[in-house]
């Protein structure tokens, strides 16, 4: 069913939102650099996002002036301005107080207004932000100005530019990427990309931070490829009392594995871990990562490096499908997949690892059979864990399995080798491994 679109009166502009949920609590989304109303529920995997917001709150959004449906005068509105809108919007609904949850650019704003609204803030939740765009001597993570200004152009110049999305969250497929685009278009003209983006260059609520004194959750993934994880780390510091937890991964997008973002949100608002139905199920997990990563982004240079990760990916994803298994996500230096049989995964590792063998890369993998919970498009438990720690211990070169896929695997033609027992980090007893 059509979701109805309204608008509140900001000063003299016409700012359209959207309430859906019915919660018995509010949350106010503050989007990233664009968002409308309508194309947001176009893509499925960011209608979840949406959706899983809006079974314990009731969910209130708004294009910001300049994008989406809300009305786009000339010149650039200043953070100052844009929280006017939030609090416009809060008051046209009825919300007294509310949850702010902003995202990449939405956080400073969600920064701004807990700070200088208490009373009508309920608590804070931050994803992906940062505290100000540019970088400086006590704020490494930035860009300098010159990189930001030819951001800009270029995003003029290719507005809506899909290869963007793909930086930013190297999982995307074509299908979210096609979205991406199409909704930017939508959503805002190339010269107000450009002003927008200017414009956040400016921001820095650094000395607000110590200002907000509401309940503060600060969510990031480790490997985020806009803003650095350490940017979220520094506002937790900042903010008395904030929780902060970081999250597996490198995609910036909440469209990307959105329950990952969303089952912390839900326990840190409603006080209960979220409980998804039907979701425990047999599988073997395969963790692959790359050795020396480090080493090799320092001697390629991060544009070859990226080009070097996107290809690897590419070929590994299509070795997970030839062996008819799932791949969860991919990480800054790996990927995890998980498969209905154990011998499958092993000939994937160890395929995957020759691929990768001839491009240069030297891997580890891991594999172990476990019931895990699946979490939506992500997957979680002790078994998941378990799989992780066999990754780390196995040599370069080697894909080492726990007993449990050694003892299933019998009679399938792979021929082991005992590696010896050893002690996983955050698992009690020793476990006997074999490659």
């Amino acid at each position: 069913m059509r979701r109805p679109v309204h608008y509140a009166k900001s000063g003299t502009l016409n700012i359209a939102y959207q309430v859906t949920g019915n919660g018995p609590r509010d949350l106010v989304l503050i989007s990233g650099f664009v968002s409308h109303l309508d194309l947001d529920w176009a893509e499925p995997r960011h209608a979840l996002f949406l959706e899983r917001l809006g079974s314990f709150a009731r969910l209130i959004r708004f294009d910001k002036r300049g994008t989406g449906l809300s009305d786009r005068p000339g010149g650039l509105p200043d953070l100052e301005t844009r929280m006017d809108d939030v609090r416009a919007v809060m008051d046209a609904v009825g919300s007294k107080r509310a949850i702010l949850f902003g995202y990449s650019e939405g956080g400073p704003m969600a920064i701004l207004f807990a700070a200088t609204y208490p009373e009508r803030t309920a608590a804070v939740v931050l994803y992906g932000s940062y505290a100000r765009r540019l970088a400086s001597a006590d704020y490494p993570w930035g860009r300098t100005l010159e990189e930001r200004a030819a951001y800009a152009t270029q995003i003029e110049n290719d507005w809506a530019w899909e290869a963007d999305m793909h930086v930013m969250c190297p999982s995307a497929d074509a299908a979210l990427a096609r979205w991406w685009g199409e909704r930017a278009r939508a959503a805002a003209s190339p010269g107000a990309a450009r002003a927008l983006i200017e414009m956040n260059s400016l921001v820095d609520v650094r000395n607000v931070l110590p200002a907000v004194h509401v309940p503060t959750l600060v969510l990031h993934r480790r490997d985020d490829r806009d803003s650095h994880v350490e940017e979220g780390r520094y506002i937790a510091d900042h903010i008395k009392g904030a929780i902060f937890i970081e999250l597996a991964g490198e995609d910036h997008f909440v469209a990307i594995n959105p329950n990952q973002i969303v089952d912390p949100v839900e326990a840190f608002v409603t006080g209960h871990q979220p409980v998804h139905a039907g979701n425990r199920t047999l599988a073997t997990i395969l963790f692959v990562d790359i050795v020396e990563s480090t080493r090799k982004v320092i001697a390629l240079g991060d544009w070859k490096w990226a080009a070097a990760l996107s290809s690897f990916h590419s070929s590994a994803a299509a070795q997970v499908e030839r062996y008819t298994g799932r791949l969860v996500n991919t990480t800054g230096d790996g990927l995890v997949a998980t498969f209905d049989g154990p011998a499958r995964a092993v000939r994937c590792g160890c395929a995957i690892r020759d691929i990768a063998r001839a491009s240069d890369l030297e891997l580890r993998c891991g594999v172990h059979t476990a019931e895990i919970e699946l979490r939506g498009d992500d997957i979680a438990g002790i078994g998941v864990h378990i799989g992780a720690r066999i990754s780390e211990r196995a040599n370069p070169g080697e894909v080492w399995v726990s007993r449990t896929v050694k003892d299933l695997i019998a009679g399938a033609g792979l021929r082991l080798e005992e590696r010896g027992g050893f002690h996983l980090k955050g698992i009690d007893e020793n476990w006997t491994l074999y490659a």
